[in-house]
C-alpha cells in the first residue's frame, strides 16, 4: 500500500473521530466456547481455534496455548502497526521478521510455588528489518510502532479488569 492509498483510507476516519469522539470507541468482541476436556473454541476471523493446556502445564501440544496466543496478538499487531508507520514515514521495508519472546513461571500457574507470578515475568520484542533507512529513522519508526500499537500499549498500561459470572 502506497503512503497516499493509507491516507485516502485513513483521513475520513480521523476527521470523523475528531469530530466526534464517541464515533472513535469501539467495544470489541470475542466469546469463546468451552469444549470436551479442558480446551476452550475461541471463533477468529480466520476460522475458531481450539486452546488447552501448555505442555508445560500437562497438555500435550496439540491446542493452543493462551500465552502463545498473547505473544501472537502481540507480534500481529506490531508488525501491522510497523508497516502502516512504515508506509506513513515512507520507509521501504523490503523484509522483516517481528518475533516476541516471553518468559513464564509455569510453577504460578500451577499452585506450586506462591512466590512464582502467573502471567508472564517478562516479554521482549524482537525486530529484525531489511531497509536502506537511516538508523535515525528506524529509531524513529519503532518508538512509533510502540507507541500506536494496541497490545504493545495494553501490555505495557494494563487496563482496568473486571469479571462478571451469570449462572
Amino acid at each position: 500500500m502506497e503512503k497516499s492509498e493509507l491516507r485516502t483510507r485513513q483521513t475520513p476516519l480521523k476527521k470523523k473521530y475528531k469530530t466526534n469522539p464517541k464515533e472513535g470507541e469501539r467495544t470489541l468482541h470475542v466469546e469463546g466456547r468451552l469444549g470436551e476436556d479442558i480446551a476452550c473454541f475461541v471463533p477468529t476471523n480466520a476460522g475458531e481455534i481450539e486452546a488447552g493446556l501448555h505442555p508445560a502445564t500437562g497438555g500435550d501440544g496439540s491446542q493452543a496455548c493462551s500465552g502463545d496466543m498473547l505473544l501472537e496478538a502481540l507480534v500481529a499487531c506490531a508488525g501491522v502497526t510497523l508497516k502502516s508507520v512504515a508506509t506513513a514515514m515512507e520507509i521501504e521495508i523490503e523484509e522483516g521478521t517481528v518475533k516476541a519472546e516471553g518468559v513464564l513461571d509455569f510453577r504460578g500457574t500451577l499452585a506450586v510455588s506462591q512466590e512464582a507470578p502467573v502471567g508472564f515475568k517478562s516479554i521482549d520484542m524482537h525486530f529484525d528489518l531489511k531497509t536502506d533507512a537511516v538508523e535515525k529513522k528506524i529509531k524513529k519508526l519503532i518508538e512509533l510502532t510502540e507507541r500506536y500499537c494496541v497490545i504493545y500499549q495494553t501490555l505495557k498500561n494494563s487496563p482496568k479488569l473486571k469479571t462478571n459470572v451469570k449462572i
